[in-house]
């Protein structure tokens, strides 16, 4: 009976995934050549003025432009459709092989996980997801091959900063899972000794904050995206220059500010972890001998918030609360099957299975999870509004892109 419902799960999971990927392809290229487009103004970004933030991926793509000669926007849609079908595949891999329940399902399907980029085009394929990819071939590592793990951290956590430097409010549940999955008897001095290679990446955000792009340098890349590509350095881009101090960063979203508008994410954040955190809830971690715990007696609840809590920094600085919302989601629910599938930590399933949720009706159960995961979405900015049926206004444009366009 169980593996009657994994393999329905998987063979739904799949066709979801697929489905995804198809429109997030045909929604890629459909705006890859709009002139303001804000994904393509963050791949602009290159060291060919000098070393910034961000820079690495568009000045891979503007080799691969110059070399097999080809516009640069195109090449830029080749990385993200080959960046977008990865993320998928390796999502699948990471998803499947469980046992399902239903909070589980809610979980999987919430609309501020994998659906939220899809809806959301402006937020498709910005450089997060390469993050996202880092993060899950880490995991995989851990997971099957543990003796390359500090290796792994080294080289994933450096190339996360250098491609999408705000990962950095996420160190502490990188290091967290360090410490989790090490099962002996840690003292500090072993917590030092693995804080050592996340120490490039903190050099480069160091890099980051004290010597950014002068007006000399971020011209130079402008003139050459200019000259040579027919590109304006705009929106990401430009923020180079317009946003470049950490003052900066602050007061540009005071103006957003408003109990409206911080109440909804409020909401949105408390609804759409609801499933996670049930989870959490009902989870304990197995290795008491970790010094987190030997000095705490905090539920593994607890201890996602306190993780996340330097998050908050990136909400403060950033505009786009609802992509802060996806990352941090992204972030959470992948460490969390990630000790789950280790063994680190255990379900009780007896009491998850008294839950209210599991005692609804199928017919009860499919109605909430509709509603709950295809009904409502949050937008990209903190001032947007709930949108209302995301899957079917990205399922309706897909179709008007196929048959109408």
């Amino acid at each position: 009976m169980k593996n009657k419902v994994l393999s329905k799960y998987e063979k739904y999971l799949t066709g979801y995934l697929v489905l995804l990927f198809l429109m997030s392809v045909s929604f890629l290229h459909l705006k890859h050549e709009t002139g303001n487009d804000s994904t393509i103004s963050e791949w602009l970004i290159n060291y060919t003025g000098g070393f910034t933030k961000r820079g690495i991926i568009g000045q891979i793509s503007i080799i691969f432009s110059r070399f097999f000669e080809t516009e640069l926007r195109d090449t830029i849609f080749y990385f993200q459709t080959v960046m977008m079908g990865s993320y998928f595949v390796l999502i699948y891999i990471f998803l499947r092989n469980f046992l399902i329940e239903r909070v589980y399902l809610l979980a999987i399907f919430s609309p501020i996980f994998l659906l939220y980029p899809v809806y959301e085009v402006e937020v498709l394929a910005r450089k997060e997801v390469f993050v996202f990819i880092f993060f899950l071939l880490h995991l995989f590592i851990l997971i099957n091959k543990i003796q390359y793990s500090k290796f792994s951290k080294l080289i994933t956590f450096t190339v996360s900063v250098l491609i999408w430097e705000p990962i950095i409010f996420f160190l502490p549940m990188w290091i967290f899972i360090d410490i989790i999955t090490n099962k002996k008897k840690q003292d500090l001095k072993f917590i030092f000794k693995e804080l050592v290679y996340y120490l490039p990446a903190l050099m480069i955000c160091t890099i980051y904050i004290f010597d950014p792009l002068t007006k000399a340098e971020h011209s130079k890349m402008a003139s050459i995206l200019k000259e040579e590509f027919g590109e304006i350095c705009y929106m990401s881009c430009s923020l180079l220059i317009s946003k470049s101090t950490l003052i900066q960063q602050f007061t540009g979203n005071f103006h957003a500010y408003s109990f409206e508008n911080i109440f909804r994410y409020i909401i949105i954040v408390i609804i759409g972890f609801a499933p996670l955190f049930i989870l959490l809830n009902f989870s304990k971690i197995k290795n008491n001998k970790n010094i987190i715990l030997k000095y705490t007696n905090l539920s593994l609840s607890n201890i996602f918030l306190m993780l996340l809590s330097p998050v908050i920094i990136l909400f403060l600085m950033g505009y786009d609360w609802g992509r802060w919302v996806n990352i941090s989601y992204v972030m959470t629910l992948l460490t969390f099957l990630y000790l789950y599938k280790n063994k680190l930590i255990v379900i009780n399933m007896i009491r998850l299975k008294k839950h209210k949720i599991n005692s609804l009706s199928l017919k009860s159960y499919s109605i909430l999870f509709f509603i709950y995961c295809f009904t409502w979405s949050q937008k990209t900015v903190i001032t947007g509004d709930i949108g209302s049926f995301p899957l079917y206004r990205a399922l309706y444009k897909l179709y008007k892109i196929s048959f109408v366009y």
